[in-house]
C-alpha cells in the first residue's frame, strides 16, 4: 500500500465508530482520516484508540492517517506510543500545532516499528500557529504537509465572514511551498447537504493554491474531486503548451497569442500529471 500520487480527497471518520471507519475505507476516498480528537467524546477516547490500533494492526486497503488528541494534553502521548509502530498507519495529523517545537517533539516520539519517522501533517488552528506557518512546515524532515483547522481559527480570530480567512489560507499555501511541501489540503466544508456551496468553496480554494480537501461525508468526495481535477479545456490547453515546447524549446508565442516560457511549460506538465494522477513533483 502506498499513498496516492495526488491525494485529493481526505475523509474523516470518528475513531470510536469502527463501522463508520469501515465504510470510509470503501468510500473511494484517497486517504481516510481517523479522528481521535474532536469527533470522540472524552469517555470514549481509550476505546477509540484501541479500536484504531486493532484496525491498523494490518495494512488497510487505502492509506489511513490518524488525528491524535491535542499535543499539550495527557492523551496524545498514549496515542503516539500505541499507534506509531503499527503497520497500517500512513501518517499522523497533529491538531492545534502552534510552534515548530510541537512538531519536533512529536517527530522524536512517532517512530515506526522499523525505526523510520511517521509522516506528519500539522493543523494550524490559531493565530499563533498561522504566524509560525513556515517554521512549522520546515521544522522536521517528517513533516509532509500543513493545513488549517478553520473552525478553531475562525473562533480565535473572531471572524464571521468566510472571506476573513483568505489571508490565513494564502499564508499557509505560501509557507508550504516555501518549505518544499505539496500544496495544502482545504479544511472541511461543515454542511454536508450544501454541495453547491462546497463546489464553489473548492473552486475558490483552488484559486488560492490548495490541492484537494478534507471531507466529513462520502457524498462530498465526488464534488471535491471534480473541483480539483483539471477540466477537459485545461488539459487541452496544457497539451498544446507541452507539444509546442517539444517542437521549439525556449520562450515563444503560440498561435492563440499565449506567451510560453519554462514556467508556463512546468505548469502545463503539472496539469497533465494531475489529470493522470501521476507522481507529484515540486
Amino acid at each position: 500500500m502506498t499513498n496516492p500520487a495526488f491525494p485529493l480527497t481526505w475523509l474523516y471518520a470518528p475513531g470510536d465508530r469502527p463501522d463508520v471507519v469501515v465504510k470510509a475505507l470503501a468510500s473511494g476516498a484517497d486517504i481516510v482520516l481517523i479522528d481521535l480528537e474532536d469527533a470522540v467524546a472524552p469517555d470514549r477516547k481509550e476505546y477509540a484508540r484501541d479500536a484504531t490500533a486493532e484496525l491498523l494492526s494490518d495494512p488497510p486497503p487505502v492509506p489511513v492517517h490518524v488525528r491524535v488528541n491535542t499535543l499539550d494534553g495527557p492523551l496524545a502521548e498514549a496515542d503516539l506510543k500505541t499507534l506509531s509502530p503499527l503497520p497500517g498507519l500512513s501518517g499522523l495529523r497533529l491538531p492545534k500545532v502552534a510552534s515548530s517545537t510541537d512538531v519536533v517533539h512529536v517527530a522524536e516520539h512517532a517512530v515506526s516499528a522499523e525505526g523510520s519517522g511517521i509522516p506528519l501533517y500539522a493543523l494550524l488552528e490559531t493565530a499563533l500557529g498561522v504566524e509560525h506557518a513556515f517554521a512549522i512546515a520546515s521544522a522536521h524532515p517528517t513533516v509532509r504537509g500543513i493545513g488549517l483547522g478553520e473552525a478553531d481559527l475562525r473562533a480565535d480570530l473572531g471572524v464571521r465572514e468566510d472571506a476573513g480567512l483568505d489571508w490565513s489560507r494564502a499564508r499557509i499555501v505560501l509557507a508550504a511551498r516555501a518549505a518544499g511541501l505539496p500544496p495544502p489540503v482545504q479544511s472541511i466544508h461543515p454542511d454536508i447537504r450544501d454541495l453547491e456551496g462546497l463546489a464553489a468553496s473548492c473552486a475558490h480554494g483552488r484559486t488560492l493554491g490548495f490541492l484537494g480537501r478534507a471531507a466529513i461525508h462520502p457524498r462530498q468526495l465526488p464534488v471535491i474531486e471534480r473541483a480539483y481535477l483539471p477540466t477537459p479545456a485545461e488539459v487541452e490547453s496544457a497539451e498544446a503548451v507541452v507539444e509546442a515546447a517539444g517542437i521549439e524549446p525556449g520562450a515563444q508565442a503560440l498561435p492563440d497569442g499565449r506567451f510560453v516560457d519554462a514556467a508556463v511549460v512546468a505548469c502545463a506538465r503539472r496539469t497533465l500529471a494531475l489529470a493522470r494522477r501521476d507522481a507529484l513533483t515540486a
